[in-house]
């Protein structure tokens, strides 16, 4: 008995995380799975089986909303590693003011979502918003940033990044300069100019921040609602619907089973994308 005890000891200490795993995740995980095959509201609850699906399967702007959630998704990951890539090279040079600069890098993602939503909202405005009101003092007239179906979701996707890059540069700037110096010694040794540092050095020895930008960018991008929500509420029309912005208009009607079977779904869809991405990632990053 003693032996047992000892060799179980360690597991002990995992034991109080464990408990508040199982409360805060796995529970509602599970009630989740259960409640999204009822039809249910505060007071009382109907097993309906997979009835909830099949109707959520039914939304006719569901097909959109899944095609906006991967554009919304794809790009905004994308603008983050570019971006996020450059700037952290940038602020790890030897450059002035390097503290004062990395501040306002990272000081839009301390912003709240929504007050960000709202802020772009106004200077997004056709024709009083401040962006427009900057091209027209140029001569150059501005488009309708969140009222035109052809450029609304990118101009919501251009906002999240702006918002979201300062977290991108920071993991960026904790990969580049972790990377030994004698790496540099040895290429300014061969002559290599600063295109064969960035390219040769600083790309391939930063890809574990890539990838952790790139799994963290694209989770994000499919989760993605309250920004969308604060600036378009899924419009105009259903041209900036995300999967998760016609989950919210169940709820908003009522619907909580459909609306609980919608999150499900959201869940399996953020899953299959982005484990099969995550194992690839990281087999490219063991390979390297």
């Amino acid at each position: 008995m003693t032996k047992i005890f000892k060799n179980t000891y360690s597991y002990y200490f995992l034991l109080p995380a464990a408990i508040i795993y199982t409360i805060i995740f796995l529970v509602p995980t599970v009630m989740s799975f259960f409640f999204s095959m009822t039809r249910w509201s505060l007071q009382e609850w109907d097993f309906i089986g997979l009835e909830n699906f099949r109707m959520f399967f039914e939304e006719p702007s569901l097909i959109i909303g899944f095609k906006n959630t991967f554009i919304y998704a794809a790009v905004t990951c994308v603008l983050k590693v570019v971006l996020g890539l450059l700037l952290g090279v940038f602020l790890t040079s030897k450059i002035r003011s390097k503290g004062y600069l990395r501040s306002v890098i990272f000081f839009p993602t301390l912003v709240s979502t929504i007050a960000v939503g709202l802020a772009f909202s106004m200077m997004m405005h056709p024709s009083q918003g401040l962006i427009n009101t900057t091209l027209a003092w140029l001569g150059i007239n501005g488009p309708d940033w969140l009222g035109d179906p052809s450029i609304a979701l990118l101009s919501v996707a251009f906002v999240d990044v702006w918002k979201g890059v300062g977290f991108a540069t920071v993991i960026y700037m904790a990969g580049i300069l972790s990377i030994p110096a004698e790496y540099y010694e040895a290429l300014q040794i061969d002559g290599g100019n600063a295109f064969r540092k960035f390219w040769n050095i600083i790309v391939p020895l930063s890809r574990p921040a890539t990838n952790s930008v790139i799994i963290l960018a694209f989770i994000g991008g499919l989760r993605s609602f309250d920004l969308v929500w604060a600036m378009t509420k899924g419009g105009p029309g259903f041209t900036t619907d995300l999967i998760a912005s016609i989950i919210y208009k169940q709820y908003q009607g009522g619907f909580y089973g459909l609306a609980t079977a919608g999150n499900v779904i959201l869940f399996l869809f953020v899953s299959v994308l982005a484990f099969p991405l995550y194992m690839f990632l990281n087999r490219k990053e063991v390979d390297l």
